[in-house]
Parts: C-alpha cells; sequence; structure tokens
C-alpha cells in the first residue's frame, strides 16, 4: 500500500496508543500466572497478535473485548508445562522482542518450539541465544524460515554483554523465575538500554516476581517463583508518540513518571530545535533515532551516537534512513556506531520514499512529508505497532490518502 502525505500543519491533541513494550511484558507475565488477568488499553497491532499467538501456543487462553485483554494463565492447567509430544508452532510474525521473550519461556515450560517468522525477522536471529545456550544443553537450529530449540533450561550463571539487545536479558528474566533453582544473569559490559530492563523488572514486580540487583550489572532470580494474575492499564507509549511531538502537537494519556526510557523524547526534540548541531547519544533510547534524525533535518542537523544496534532493527535503520534523507535532498554519514545528519534545506522528492518495511521509518517520513509532501511505499508495515496512525494523523489535519 502507497499513501501520499501532503503538505500542511499539525495542529491539535491526540491520544498516545498503548505502549507496545508495556504490553508485551504485561501479556507475558498474565499468560505466565495461574489465575486470570485483565488489562485495559489494548491494541491490537501486528506485534501484539503475535505475542498473543505465542502466548496460547503455550496454553494460555485470551479474549478481546475493545480495548480490553483477559488472560487466563497456562499455569491454571498444570497439563500446560512438560514437554509435549508434537513440537509447539510459535508465530512471532515481524516481532523481534516477541521472538527473543517467547525463546526462554518455551524453553522452561516447554522445553523446544519451532518458532516463525519474517524472513527478515529469522535473518536478524538470536546470535545471543545461540552463544549464550551453546553449552547448557540446549540445541537451536536456524533455517530459513524458521528457529528451532530443543532442551530444558537450567538454573545457573547466564554471562552475556551488556551492548546487545535488552530483549535478550528480558527473555532471560521471564524465564528464569520458573525454575526449580537460583540463578544470575551477569552483564559482562556497561548496559545499554536499561531502561528498557528496568521496565521489566518493574512489570515482574507487579505480577509478583522478585529480581534482586547486586551492583550495576549482576540480577539474582530466585526460582520456585510464582506470576500472580493481575487487572491493570496498559500506560501510553512515548516511542509512538515522539513523531506527534516532533509535529508540534500535544499528547494526551502519557505518564510522566514512566520507566519508558523513550519518555526523553520531548527533550531531544526540543534540544535539536535549539542547538546547532547537537550531540545525542541514543544507546538506551534507540526506537527514537529515525524520527531524531528526521528532526535534525527539518531543524539544524546533528550527530547521534550509539547507533551500532540500529542494524538489526526491522531494517537497518541508519542506512534507511540515509537513503530516505537523500531523497529530501539532506546528506547523512553513517558511521560504525554514529550518525552525521547534515544541516540542509528540506526539498519536495522527485521519488518514491520506501518505508523499508518499517514501521518507524513510516512515521519519520510522514514527519518529513509534511514539510514537502510525499508518497511513502509499503505504508502498511504501520500496523506492526500503530494501526490508526494515519487516523491520527488525519484527525489533526494533514491529508492522508491512498496512492498508486
Amino acid at each position: 500500500m502507497n499513501v501520499s502525505v501532503s503538505k500542511g500543519k499539525a495542529k491539535g491533541t491526540v491520544s498516545a496508543p498503548p505502549s507496545k513494550s508495556y504490553s508485551h511484558r504485561m501479556m507475558i507475565c498474565a499468560a505466565l500466572s495461574d489465575g486470570t488477568s485483565v488489562l485495559k488499553g489494548f491494541s491490537e497491532s501486528q506485534d501484539m497478535l503475535a505475542t498473543l499467538d505465542c502466548v496460547q501456543e503455550l496454553g494460555a487462553e485470551y479474549k478481546v473485548e475493545g480495548d480490553v485483554i483477559t488472560i487466563k494463565g497456562l499455569f491454571s492447567n498444570s497439563a500446560n508445562k512438560g514437554k509435549p509430544a508434537s513440537l509447539p508452532a510459535f508465530k512471532c510474525r515481524e516481532s523481534g522482542s516477541t521472538l527473543r521473550f517467547m525463546i526462554p519461556i518455551a524453553l522452561a515450560v516447554k522445553e523446544c518450539g519451532e518458532f516463525f517468522g519474517t524472513e527478515r525477522l529469522i535473518e536478524r536471529g538470536i546470535p545471543v541465544y545461540e552463544e549464550l545456550f551453546a553449552n547448557k544443553g540446549v540445541k537451536i537450529e536456524k533455517g530459513t524460515s524458521s528457529i528451532k530449540i530443543d532442551g530444558k533450561m537450567r538454573p545457573e550463571t547466564y554471562e552475556l554483554s551488556g551492548n546487545v539487545s535488552s530483549q535478550f536479558i528480558s527473555g532471560l528474566m521471564f524465564a528464569l523465575p520458573l525454575l526449580e533453582g537460583d540463578s544470575l544473569i551477569r552483564i559482562t559490559t556497561p548496559i545499554e538500554s536499561g531502561s528498557y530492563i528496568q521496565m521489566t523488572i518493574d512489570v515482574l514486580k507487579t505480577f509478583g516476581i522478585t529480581i534482586e540487583k547486586s551492583g550495576d550489572r549482576e540480577f539474582l532470580i530466585k526460582g520456585n517463583q510464582k506470576y500472580q494474575a493481575r487487572k491493570m492499564d496498559i500506560e501510553g507509549d512515548w516511542s509512538n508518540a515522539a513523531p506527534f511531538f516532533a509535529l508540534g502537537v500535544d499528547v494526551t494519556g502519557l505518564d510522566y513518571n514512566s520507566a519508558q526510557g523513550d519518555k526523553v523524547c520531548v527533550e531531544l526534540i526540543k534540544s535539536l530545535r535549539e542547538t546547532p548541531e547537537k550531540v545525542i547519544d541514543i544507546s538506551d533510547c534507540p526506537d527514537l533515532g529515525p524520527i531524531l534524525f528526521a528532526v535534525a533535518a527539518s531543524e539544524n542537523g546533528g550527530t547521534f551516537t550509539g547507533t551500532a544496534r540500529l542494524r538489526i532493527k526491522e531494517s537497518d535503520r541508519a542506512n534507511a534512513m540515509k537513503d530516505e534523507l537523500a531523497k529530501y535532498g539532506i546528506q547523512v554519514d553513517v558511521l560504525d556506531n554514529s550518525v552525521i545528519v547534515h544541516k540542509g534545506e528540506l526539498k519536495t522528492p522527485s521519488e518514491i520514499l520506501s518505508s523499508h518495511n518499517d514501521h518507524r521509518m513510516v512515521m519519520s517520513l510522514c514527519y518529513l512529508s509534511s514539510f514537502t509532501g510525499g508518497v511513502i511505499e509499503q505504508a502498511e508495515s504501520i500496523n506492526k505497532s500503530f494501526p490508526d496512525f494515519f487516523d491520527k494523523l488525519r484527525s489533526l489535519g494533514l491529508e492522508i490518502n491512498d496512492a498508486v
């Protein structure tokens, strides 16, 4: 699906969508309980549906009514634990967080499984787990369209680098409390995306799971813990609210005391507008990369460090933004762990813009095209996290239409 975005000024107020990061974590915790949880503020994005597919395959049950989801935990039925007769099939679609969260959980609960996803998701793979489980009795077989796992997760010490995706660390945190003995997660280098790890710890605590932090880089996780069902609201999503702050409109439904690291978007967008060639470290908020590059392009330029992990997102986001910003006449330099967006004058693109099948690219290109106009291809990739994004843009007075 191609969409055209007409040049225009956004005005008004918009409500933030529910937090994708919190939704994943809360649904997983609810699914691992032995009771029934009720979560309000649910949105049926593709990533959320992927997680629901997977927790259902584990043995949890769910029902969606409007924006309320009711989840009956898999441990409500003791038959759901233990190695099944046939290989469980976990359909992750394009969701990297679903894949990385669910693999340790599947090892702890089912001791096996096959994970399916898009070609890009399987290509991105799970190298951290392949290395981590290599000598721990777990077999991982990566194919072109799926990843098979087999083995029983054991309570012990798990060491991994701090510059990997926090999703691998969070995946361990979900699974280890279910084991019969105590475990330790030891991070061997300074932690990046620490706010996402803290979010996981906070959500786990809400569902009755305790993780003890020892120093800056060690987490003690006691075994034989039980997840407790909860009734909760899902807070608004700061990363998906960032494009609206960039457009200069008010956003409601956000918690300004949130553990979401992406709440720095307001401060960072403001600094890009006020400070020429601002230098910003995005190692703790990599999902903000594309929209911050876009704001830098429309304002004073900027230099961004901590960008290496953008290569393994839904697209290679640093190089994808370089390619698309060139169509607006903006020069971008992509280095090993930094991106320089040079100051320039936005021009109307003379060719179709590519979303690179990435929802955050769609949001960023819509922001830029509000200055110049433009046509974006594969715009349906927005459904990964924000299916009503275009409706919200229209509510602000921007003209968004289907394009050939």
